[in-house]
């Protein structure tokens, strides 16, 4: 008896040593995630003064020195990837680039697959003709050819506006802005609905050949675009924009390309 006895305590303060240990101890910590070492910035590289490419054939815009910017104050690499700018919203899910930062306006229907940040610019959908056309307002482009980049926000812009859309001979759509002009330029086209960063940047080189109307099809703002779960990612370009904004770097940023400051 004894001797069971003095099995059944040992093997009691065996359990209850366990026990105490395993009160006493720590779940393991989970591990830190890795620092984002690089962001893959997906862009049109046909859209000038945002993304483009120069004489060198380097991408260069305002939108490329605002990624290069954040970049640097992040303490990260970045690369610029031209994507096919109507597919952008497959590449951002198809984790082919991290973000989306090319003049993309904030829309309703945007928001339901991507993340934005704050708006960091407002722009609007201006009508540009040929400076000797007879269009003068928006009523004026019923019966007339209009274009506009396809998958931009131009095009829902324009859609929505139904009584004047549906006064259109015909709608067409183009891979790029510089392409739609181009057809304007040699009476393919008798209007072209464009982002205003664009269209104004364009008439100024060629103020001769282009007007801007008045009229246009709305003001919206411009974002960086990121995957709905990169929340963190979203967090810390918000962040390093805003501070862009206080010291004065986008300001600077802006009246290299536009010649005045148009941040938001």
């Amino acid at each position: 008896m004894k001797k069971i006895a003095a099995v059944a305590l040992l093997a009691l303060g065996a359990a209850l040593v366990g026990c105490s240990k395993n009160e006493n101890a720590q779940p393991a910590a989970a591990p830190a995630p890795a620092a984002v070492a690089k962001i893959v910035v997906g862009l049109d590289d046909n859209f000038p003064p945002m993304g483009f490419r120069d004489d060198k054939n380097e991408l260069v815009g305002f939108d490329i020195d605002m990624a290069k910017e954040a970049a640097k104050r992040l303490g990260v690499e970045v690369e610029f990837k031209p994507i096919d700018w109507s597919a952008k919203e497959a590449e951002l899910s198809g984790k082919r680039v991290d973000a989306l930062w090319n003049g993309l306006t904030i829309t309703e229907e945007r928001k339901q697959n991507i993340a934005f940040t704050a708006p960091y610019m407002e722009n609007h959908q201006i009508i540009v003709v040929p400076a000797n056309s007879a269009i003068k307002t928006k009523a004026d482009l019923a019966g007339k050819v209009v274009g506009a980049q396809e998958g931009s926000s131009a095009v829902d812009a324009v859609k929505k506006d139904d009584a004047v859309f549906k006064s259109f001979k015909e709608f067409k759509t183009f891979g790029d802005n510089v392409t739609a002009l181009m057809d304007l330029s040699t009476g393919r086209l008798e209007a072209v609905v464009v982002d205003e960063v664009v269209g104004r940047y364009y008439v100024a080189k060629k103020p001769d050949q282009y007007a801007v109307l008045q009229d246009h099809f709305g003001t919206e703002d411009y974002g960086v675009g990121v995957r709905k779960e990169d929340s963190a990612l979203q967090g810390q370009l918000d962040k390093v924009l805003a501070d862009m904004k206080a010291d004065g770097a986008a300001a600077k940023i802006a009246e290299q390309w536009f010649g005045k400051n148009i941040i938001k």
